[in-house]
């Protein structure tokens, strides 16, 4: 039992992804005191029926619902079912963009901040998204559905979405069909481009 207890602990103490930008806990949330050292904007992501409480304030949420936390903001993490804490990690790299910042349709923004913005992407079976790009950003499937993309430049390829496993992904310009049974959703947390500095006089 004791064992078993360890092991769990362990567990939900290893991020399910990290990396320079952002590190990503679920069901876990170390970053929800506003002191926690190393922590910028917070982002929690539903995955089930979570209550949230911030301040005075309990919000009751469901599988696909966000919450955006400030530095300085803090909350306490739920005590019953899942989720992700996206951290933004402060003084991250540059963000890398496309060359083309062509805005992707049919998605509802969720959030819009200073640097990053936050959708759900939704695509019906046999429904086409047209050439659009992103930047890099943090992706997380909510269904598991099949699509076909068309890279620019670059052949075809197949990607099999799977649900509640985040990742990161680098930018791109690509073309995107659902050729799965069940419609794409997923909660994208995309970084804006990053304006160029103006050369040193």
């Amino acid at each position: 039992m004791t064992l078993l207890l360890i092991v769990w602990l362990l567990q939900a103490q290893t991020p399910a992804l990290e990396n320079d930008y952002v590190r990503v806990m679920r069901d876990a949330a170390p970053c929800a005191k506003s002191n926690s050292g190393g922590c910028g904007d917070r982002v929690i992501v539903a995955l089930g029926e979570i209550e949230l409480r911030f301040g005075n304030k309990r919000r009751r949420m469901s599988r696909g619902d966000i919450a955006v936390f400030k530095p300085g903001e803090s909350y306490k993490p739920p005590t019953a079912g899942s989720f992700f804490e996206v951290n933004i990690k402060p003084n991250h790299p540059p963000v890398q963009s496309p060359r083309e910042i062509i805005p992707p349709e049919k998605n509802a923004i969720r959030y819009d901040g200073h640097q990053f913005f936050i959708f759900e992407e939704s695509l019906a079976p046999g429904d086409t998204r047209a050439r659009h790009s992103h930047s890099q950003r943090v992706v997380m499937q909510l269904n598991a559905t099949r699509l076909q993309q068309w890279p620019d430049p670059g052949s075809e390829v197949f990607v099999d979405t799977v649900p509640d496993r985040p990742t990161f992904n680098p930018p791109v310009i690509h073309k995107v069909k659902n050729v799965g049974a069940a419609p794409l959703r997923g909660i994208v947390i995309e970084f804006k481009p990053e304006r160029e500095k103006p050369p040193a006089k």
